[in-house]
């Protein structure tokens, strides 16, 4: 009753103020639950059980995370192997005075004093069929995986149940990978901001665009080839790229944009099954590359002669004796896939409407600089080919073709946002890097594992995003989960980053578990 009389005795001029103020409150109260409501809803199943669900596995608290340490490593994530490519540049990057910080080598390289840590997610490789299978959003979820992994401190020893969590959280974050890059960079910053860490991201579509523009002079024509993975060309990321800077720097030349997608190449440096098998002596039914038969990547059998296949060695596996009989063709080198996918693309090229030659090829995957000097070979010979004594790829293509590696332009941006934000490492080794892979999780009685160790295809891109569980553990680099082809691969095309792998397996206390078969030599 007191406060009845209390409201009561309340002079009428003040009513309405009193009631703007109620309905004030309760906006507010109702705006701040919406917004509440609407940022869970804008989170996608893995991002809340990162940010939100202690008690999952990938659950992170970003209220400690140790942003302003610059002892922190830079983290490097691709599907696979091919971003040591793009890592053996950062490792071997010199184009700076390490003491001065001026322009100008110093025989030592910019980031010698930093540590990095490299994540290989080979179990979920390739990441281009994503898209041709309907799941980009599975992809994302991945590259959210890679994220988190990279962020977070737990990772396992092969074989072991139990993860270990002493591995560090990262400063910065290099997408050493097209195919991420082009479809979840910007899904990947916005979840970043998510977390309340200022954590730059670096991707290599717009470093490799600048790269190929550089081959140009401004009033110059001439085409560039895209050469990527099938999910990097279907995104468009490339050529959007290219064309937007080329317009905002002010080239005035007609610059065309040609797409090839290397169906099977990155797969086939990773030595996937489904793409190559060496030991192999005839075709086989599970075999997913370039075929006389493909519906989207068949073999033509008119340009034989052009792609020049080396049948060595069981390269090729027909069904045949005699080549020309064949009725079954596969690919079974890296090699021949290369020579596949550049007569394709110069048949593109040729029957395009008025093409200009072509100056430049964008090696828009990062496995793809691993087969560089085939590249050269292949091109070289498409450039000399004749046809009743007429060349017939000459008159759309430069003499020297530049194959543009967007590795370059990533290093000169990771240097300037170390250094504008004064984040470089003054206390680390370059020798002290971490390399990380990814391999089925035996021990989720959920998932297919084929009896060479690896998802089975069906499996693999069966799967659906928002599912959120480990189908993977993240384990080091070793003798058992990386082929011995891909080993002597990367010993001579990423020579420092193979003696940085070595180490690590050999004295790292994260591999002092390693039996001695499985340390890489």
């Amino acid at each position: 009753m007191e406060n009845l009389r209390f409201a009561l005795r309340i002079h009428p001029s003040y009513i309405p103020a009193l009631v703007s103020a109620c309905v004030w409150w309760m906006t507010s109260c109702d705006t701040a639950s919406t917004s509440s409501v609407q940022a869970d809803l804008d989170r996608t199943p893995i991002e809340t059980a990162i940010l939100d669900q202690e008690d999952n596995f990938y659950y992170i608290d970003f209220k400690k995370y140790p942003y302003t340490d610059n002892t922190l490593p830079i983290g490097v994530f691709d599907s696979g192997t091919g971003g040591l490519t793009i890592l053996n540049t950062l490792l071997d990057f010199d184009q700076h005075d390490n003491e001065s910080g001026l322009s100008g080598a110093d025989h030592q390289p910019d980031f010698s004093k930093e540590n990095f840590i490299y994540l290989a997610d080979q179990a979920n490789m390739p990441y281009g069929n994503y898209y041709a299978e309907n799941k980009s959003d599975l992809l994302i979820e991945h590259i959210i995986k890679d994220a988190q992994f990279l962020l977070g401190h737990k990772y396992y020893l092969e074989g072991q149940k139990d993860y270990q969590e002493d591995k560090l959280p990262v400063k910065a974050m290099v997408i050493a990978c097209n195919t991420a890059t082009a479809y979840g960079k910007e899904t990947l910053e916005q979840f970043i901001s998510k977390t309340g860490v200022p954590l730059k991201i670096i991707g290599v579509i717009d470093a490799g665009a600048k790269g190929a523009l550089s081959h140009f002079d401004k009033d110059e024509d001439g085409a560039i080839a895209v050469f990527a993975t099938v999910g990097t060309i279907a995104s468009k990321g490339y050529e959007k790229t290219i064309l937007d800077k080329a317009n905002a720097l002010g080239y005035k030349g007609n610059i065309q944009v040609y797409n090839q997608g290397g169906h099977g190449i990155a797969e086939a440096v990773d030595e996937e099954p489904d793409y190559i098998q060496r030991d192999l002596k005839a075709p086989r039914k599970d075999y997913r590359g370039p075929a006389l038969d493909h519906p989207d990547f068949p073999i033509d059998k008119t340009l034989m002669d052009v792609y020049n296949f080396d049948f060595d060695h069981h390269s090729m596996l027909c069904d045949a004796d005699n080549t020309q009989d064949c009725q079954v063709l596969q690919i079974n080198s890296s090699e021949n896939y290369v020579r596949y996918h550049l007569v394709s693309m110069m048949e593109k090229i040729r029957k395009s409407a008025h093409p200009k030659p072509l100056k430049v090829v964008m090696l828009g995957c990062t496995h793809y600089p691993y087969l560089s000097e085939e590249i050269k070979d292949v091109l070289a010979e498409l450039y000399d080919y004749k046809k009743d004594n007429a060349y017939v790829y000459r008159p759309f293509m430069a003499e020297n073709i530049a194959l543009v590696d967007p590795a370059v332009n990533v290093a000169e941006e990771l240097y300037d946002y170390l250094k504008t934000g004064n984040m470089f490492n003054q206390k680390g080794d370059i020798n002290s890097s971490e390399f990380y892979i990814s391999v089925p999780n035996r021990n989720n009685p959920r998932v297919a594992i084929d009896d060479k160790g690896r998802f089975p295809y069906d499996y693999k891109y069966g799967r659906s995003a928002g599912e959120v569980q480990e189908y993977v553990q993240v384990v080091p680099f070793s003798a058992v989960n990386i082929p011995m082809e891909t080993l002597d691969r990367l010993e001579a095309a990423v020579p420092t980053t193979y003696g940085i792998i070595k180490k690590f397996t050999n004295e790292n206390d994260k591999t002092k578990g390693l039996s001695k078969t499985s340390k890489i030599r």
